[in-house]
């Protein structure tokens, strides 16, 4: 029996109905590796999946069996790496010691070079494409922030940081300045840096008492994901 062109065997002669779980999970990890490899090379708008096929040595109908399009699997890859790699929110017992960590861990995620290639990619393609803004939104976004209002409602309650604390502007302070600093062409960042880093963010977040603006005004665990 000839072997199906459909086939999503890695080695040659392995057909469709020899598969079994194992073969499968060794299937979906190389279409991954490819498409982030595959997103780093060539970007959102060159992307193909094809490409993305040929890279992961398997057929392109395997590509399809699970996703319908280049942009339900790309976002469906983000999202699940994102689940996979979202900084854990450390609990050091101090505001200080909790930043730190939450930095730490950010830095390390952006070890990998194709992962800032790709956030940048996406970030300008998102500026042209309102549904990719939103998916990005809601599978990248979100979680950092989830994480980031952890550390500052533990902080709350360990009356470190005032009760009326502003989370939106909490969560700003936490996450943004380490993610501009990681951009290309910024110097590298040592642990001096982020040393300094966490003691600005520290004094920082104990002068950010909400806005005038009812609607700003949530406890710290919760986040507003609207505009």
């Amino acid at each position: 029996m000839p072997e199906s062109a459909d086939d999503d065997a890695l080695p040659p002669g392995r057909r469709r109905g020899t598969r079994g779980p194992a073969q499968d999970e060794a299937v979906s990890a190389a279409i991954e590796a490819a498409a982030f490899d595959e997103l780093a090379a060539a970007g959102w708008r060159r992307l193909s999946m094809d490409t993305v096929a040929r890279r992961a040595g398997v057929g392109k109908a395997a590509l399809y069996r699970r996703w319908r399009s280049k942009e339900a699997m790309l976002l469906d890859l983000v999202a699940r790496l994102v689940r996979r790699e979202v900084p854990g929110v450390p609990d050091t017992g101090t505001l200080a010691g909790d930043v730190r960590g939450f930095l730490d861990l950010t830095v390390a995620q952006t070890a990998d070079p194709r992962v800032v290639r790709i956030a940048v990619d996406l970030l300008g393609e998102s500026v042209r494409n309102p549904a990719l803004a939103e998916s990005l939104r809601l599978a990248v976004l979100a979680p950092r922030r989830e994480a980031a209002a952890a550390i500052l409602w533990r902080a709350v309650e360990r009356g470190e940081l005032p009760a009326g604390l502003d989370p939106e502007l909490g969560t700003d302070l936490l996450i943004s300045p380490l993610l501009l600093r990681l951009l290309p062409g910024t110097p590298p960042v040592d642990g001096v840096y982020l040393d300094t880093l966490t003691t600005v963010i520290v004094a920082g977040l104990a002068s950010a008492t909400p806005s005038t603006s009812p609607a700003r005004q949530t406890e710290p665990g919760h986040i507003h994901h609207g505009p």
